[in-house]
Order: C-alpha cells, then structure tokens, then sequence
C-alpha cells in the first residue's frame, strides 16, 4: 500500500488512535506538521491516502498561519487525483473550503461527548459500515461547515445539523473519534468538566475505540480499492 499522509496543525491536536492503529497495522505513514514548518508534498496523486487532523485555529486565520491556504489547495487537487482524503473537525472544515462551500460560526458551541446520527445515505456509506446508527463521538469547535455542493450529507446532531460529508473520495467529520485519554485530558486541563469527561472517556473506552478502528479499516478499504483500481489493467476497444 503507497505511503498515507497525515497532517496536524496544532502541537496538541495530533493524530492520536488514528496513528496508534496506522502503526499497528504497519501502514507506512508520513506526517507533515504545518505548525513546525514542514512542507506539504507538490504532487497529492503519488500518495495512498490523506488525513488532515483538528487544530485550535479557524479555517480563515490564513494571514496568521499561511499554511492553511496551501493546504486547502492541496487538498483540492488531491480530490481531483482522487486520492482518499479524510479530515477531522478543523480537516474537515478545511476540505469544506477546498470544494468552495462555507465555513461559518456554528449555531452553538459544541464541547464535550454528545450523539451524532448517521443519515440514511451515511448508513450506505463505506465510512460508516459496521457503525451504530447512532455513534458517541467528542465535540470541540465553534465553527461549522456548509455541506459542498454536489456531497452526500452523512451524519448530524441536533446543536449543529452538519456533521459528516462526502464530497468523491473525500470525507470530512466535525467531531472527534481520535482522541485519546491523554489527549483529552490535555485539551481539558483548565475546563471545570474535564474530570467530568474523563470518567464518561473511561465507561466508554472499549466500545469507543472499537467505533474508532471500524471507522479507519473502512477508511483503510477504500483507499485500498482504489489502488488496486490503478493497478488493474486498462481494457482497450478492439475493432
């Protein structure tokens, strides 16, 4: 399988059980830290799949952190190569922009665990096979993104409707499925429920990372069906 590329923004936010399950499979990864300097590869086509994780910042801080108006191109043009693309809250919002839809202020602050349904055309979807019809995840943003013009719309919740899109071989989650303890803990070391959060973290910690690994083996397969599509041999037309 060709080399996955992961990117992160944000020295707290890394790729957490996502690079735990990628390395316990032995999937041969590159990460690219935006945030330290590191440079996005010129061609997105030679690459098995790309997944851009969350940050602290928005998706319109380009004049304070310029590499984001690169990455938004690259991810475009990944798209265009067709190349697997998965993003993760600020990931997602930023392949939202890359096909031109918006990102605004949410309707509410979303913090904390909360429950997010798949839509009908979500329970069709590769992503999502495997899943609950309803799946735990953890919220952290203010922003949210339009679904782009010409995506299926795949999962919502009731304080911010727009969840999980997919725009061809491109996927983009507002919520978290990532995190671990530790993570969490980081993220809530001065918030009044981070005790709060840790315990429901711990209740839940089997179930949710069995969510979080179904969800990269999908993720996984369709990045593998589409290198084997590749490698098939071209049927021409014989007259």
């Amino acid at each position: 399988m060709e080399k996955f590329l992961i990117i992160t923004h944000d020295e707290a936010e890394g790729s957490g059980s996502l690079g735990t399950f990628m390395e316990s499979i032995a999937i041969d990864t590159q990460t690219a830290k935006l945030h330290k300097g590191d440079d996005l590869p010129e061609d997105p086509s030679n690459l098995g799949a790309i997944i851009s994780m969350g940050g602290s910042m928005s998706v319109h801080d380009e004049d304070i952190y310029p590499f984001l108006r690169k990455e938004k191109k690259f991810l475009m043009h990944a798209i265009e190569a067709d190349v697997p693309v998965l993003g993760i809250c600020l990931g997602a919002q930023l392949i939202a922009r890359a096909c031109h839809a918006a990102v605004t202020k949410a309707p509410a602050k979303e913090l904390g665990w909360r429950e997010v349904p798949i839509t009908d055309e979500g329970k069709r979807d590769i992503l999502f096979q495997g899943l609950s019809r309803v799946i735990q995840v953890f919220q952290w943003h203010e922003d949210a993104f339009d679904i782009p013009e010409g995506a299926k719309f795949l999962a919502t919740s009731r304080e911010c409707p727009n969840q999980a899109f997919r725009y061809r071989n491109a996927y983009g989650l507002q919520f978290h499925i990532e995190v671990t303890r530790d993570m969490l803990s980081g993220w809530m070391e001065e918030n009044s429920e981070r005790d709060k959060a840790l315990r429901i973290f711990d209740r839940m910690a089997q179930d949710f990372e069995r969510q979080a690994k179904t969800l990269y083996s999908n993720f996984l397969w369709l990045a593998d069906i589409r290198q084997r599509s590749d490698k098939s041999p071209r049927r021409t037309n014989r007259y």
